[in-house]
């Protein structure tokens, strides 16, 4: 329940706040300093008015980060019941994907960025949903920009308190001698409660509010990964340039494999009612020329019947000429199919560099935020010394 640890605020602003009242003796009807009470109440008030539009900031994120959470879910239901099909054609036309206005209008920008790649270039270019639905939408939906300076806006409130304080008390001290010293002490302690009170409160409330605004963020952090991931694998849009390219080879293929078939059926029909006819003819015109003209004609014969010879042995090459242009058809279909199995290794590859990608970007993110951590404590021992 990291999304509501924002509610814990309220509770220890009430239990501080009760807690300066009392101090200041609005419980116990002690007579207490109203300059410091009216402080006390500005500066807490100041407070109250950050922390509630922290809270406000805080609940339009949570809104989003559970509208992408149940999405993601709603996703993963639809695509085990449709047996692991591309579920993009089911939401690239709706419009009321989200109810969310933020994440509708980023969603349509990608529905439209999609449309245009795939008219514009005839093939779908890789498109990414994380270029409109991001961290950066999270940060402005959730006020990045204002409660990121929260936690030192706080600290600040507790140290101008307390040089405010100081001042109070060392403004109303004077006197020359030990009896009228003594008699301005009440004053002085006085201003120095202001001094100890609004920088403890506010050094608190900074501690608190900057473990909350952290545990906030990284679960609507963790929740958009897991989103993104779920999206990518169940509705991405596939690009056409791949699958047009593969059932254009297909169909590439099969053109020229009727188109060799038809062929050899053609040159063996052809060249087999050639040679007949050739046969013929030769037969018939050298018996009407033998008798004709004689011996010389005879001659004339023998040459048509070797060209009929030749003939066939040239039907006998176009054969073996079809038979290798198939033998080459089936090396092409080879071929396809280690490239095939070449293009499933690489996006093996690619899934998993993105996966290295993704616990590097894990890794920095932990190591930004130990750092930070340590500068953030570090500032806090050197102001307290320096205190």
């Amino acid at each position: 329940m990291k999304n509501r640890l924002h509610y814990i605020l309220f509770p220890l602003y009430a239990i501080v706040v009760a807690f300066v009242l009392y101090v200041n003796g609005v419980f116990t009807g002690d007579g207490g300093s109203a300059v410091n009470l009216a402080i006390n109440i500005g500066f807490l008030i100041i407070i109250g008015v950050l922390f509630l539009i922290s809270a406000v900031s805080f609940g339009r994120l949570n809104s989003v980060t559970n509208e992408l959470e149940d999405f993601a879910y709603r996703l993963q239901k639809e695509y085990k019941e449709a047996n692991g099909k591309n579920l993009w054609g089911n939401y690239q036309d709706r419009n009321n994907v989200f109810k969310n206005e933020e994440l509708s209008d980023a969603f349509h920008k990608y529905r439209i960025r999609v449309k245009s790649l795939r008219a514009k270039r005839g093939a779908g270019s890789p498109c990414d949903l994380e270029e409109y639905i991001n961290e950066d939408l999270l940060d402005r939906v959730g006020m990045n920009f204002f409660n990121s300076g929260i936690s030192g806006t706080l600290t600040g409130l507790g140290i101008l308190g307390t040089f405010l304080g100081l001042s109070m008390g060392l403004g109303s001290f004077n006197g020359d001698d030990i009896f009228t010293i003594s008699d301005n002490v009440g004053s002085l302690l006085s201003g120095m409660k202001v001094a100890f009170h609004t920088s403890v409160y506010g050094i608190f409330f900074s501690l608190v509010f900057n473990l909350v605004y952290r545990s906030i963020m990284s679960d609507a952090y963790e929740k958009l990964e897991e989103f993104l991931c779920i999206f990518r694998q169940t509705m991405q849009p596939r690009t056409a340039k791949e699958d047009e390219n593969a059932a254009a080879m297909v169909v590439y293929q099969a053109g020229i494999s009727s188109a060799l078939k038809q062929m050899l059926e053609i040159m063996k029909g052809n060249a087999a009612e050639q040679t007949q006819g050739v046969e013929r003819i030769v037969d018939k015109f050298t018996g009407q020329m033998q008798t004709a003209l004689g011996s010389d004609f005879q001659k004339l014969g023998n040459a048509l019947k070797a060209a009929g010879e030749a003939q066939a042995v040239s039907a006998a090459n176009a054969k073996e000429m079809i038979e290798a242009v198939t033998a080459l058809v089936e090396v092409n279909r080879n071929v396809q199919s280690a490239l095939a199995e070449v293009m499933d290794r690489q996006e093996k590859f690619a899934g998993e560099l993105r996966e290295q990608k993704e616990k590097l970007v894990s890794t920095c993110n932990e190591m930004s935020d130990e750092v930070a951590s340590q500068l953030y404590a570090f500032d806090q021992m050197r102001g307290l010394y320096e205190k």
